[in-house]
C-alpha cells in the first residue's frame, strides 16, 4: 500500500478502535494492530461493520508460537492467534494479532459468528499450536489424525513426536505406541575436491 494509504488507514484504525489497540505498528507496507483477549471478538466486529473501515473478507488466521521467536528467547506472552483482513470496498489490508492471556492454557475467542471462513483456520491453529477457540462450534484436529498426542508446531515439540503407529497384525487394527526412534544430531558431511575453488586450476 501507498505511504498515503498506510497514513489514512492507521488514523481510521484510531479514530474508530481508540484504546483497545494496544500497539499499531507499519513495516513493509503492512499495517499491524494488536488488540487484548478481552477486546478482540468486538475489535474485530468493528473492523468488518464500521463502514469507515469494511474489512469484509478474513483471508488467514494462524497461531503462532513467540517463545523464542527470531531465534532469541522472548520475554512476554508465547502464543497469539494472527489475522489477516483485507478490504475490498476500501482496497486495503491490515494485519490483527491477539496474544492467548495464559500460555499454559492458550485461549483467544473465535472469530467464526463473524467471518465464517474462519472455522478451518481456528482448527489448524488448535492442531498444530494448541490454542483453543471459545465460541467454537466445532473444534477438533484437521491435520493430525485423532490419535496424535502433542501440537506439531509449537517450538518444544520434539520432531520424533511423541507416539508412532503402526498396524498389528494380531489386533488387525492400527495401534500407537511410544517413540521407538533414538533421537540423534545429523551433521551434514561435505566432500569436495582440494582444487575446488581453485583460481589457478580453473
Amino acid at each position: 500500500m501507498s505511504s498515503a494509504t498506510l497514513e489514512a488507514l492507521s488514523h481510521t484504525l484510531q479514530e474508530h478502535l481508540g484504546d483497545r489497540v494496544k500497539s499499531l505498528k507499519v513495516a513493509l507496507g503492512e499495517v499491524t494492530v494488536e488488540v487484548d483477549a478481552a477486546d478482540y471478538l468486538a475489535v474485530m466486529q468493528t473492523l468488518r461493520d464500521e463502514p469507515a473501515l469494511s474489512f469484509e473478507e478474513l483471508i488467514d488466521l494462524c497461531g503462532v508460537d513467540y517463545s523464542t521467536y527470531a531465534n532469541a528467547p522472548r520475554a512476554g506472552r508465547r502464543f497469539a492467534a494472527v489475522s489477516h483482513l483485507i478490504s475490498i470496498t476500501r482496497n486495503w489490508r491490515l494485519r490483527v494479532r491477539c496474544f492467548a492471556p495464559d500460555d499454559d492454557f492458550p485461549s483467544v475467542p473465535s472469530v467464526t459468528g463473524v467471518w465464517n471462513v474462519a472455522d478451518w483456520f481456528e482448527r489448524e491453529a488448535f492442531d498444530l499450536f494448541g490454542i483453543v477457540f471459545p465460541g467454537h462450534l466445532d473444534l477438533r484436529r484437521i491435520l493430525t489424525d485423532y490419535g496424535f498426542i502433542g501440537h506439531p508446531f509449537r517450538k518444544d515439540f520434539p520432531i520424533s513426536g511423541y507416539v508412532e503407529m503402526r498396524y498389528d497384525p494380531d489386533q488387525q487394527r492400527v495401534i500407537y505406541q511410544p517413540v521407538t526412534i533414538e533421537p540423534r544430531e545429523v551433521t551434514p558431511r561435505i566432500v569436495r575436491e582440494a582444487t575446488y575453488g581453485n583460481v589457478e586450476n580453473a
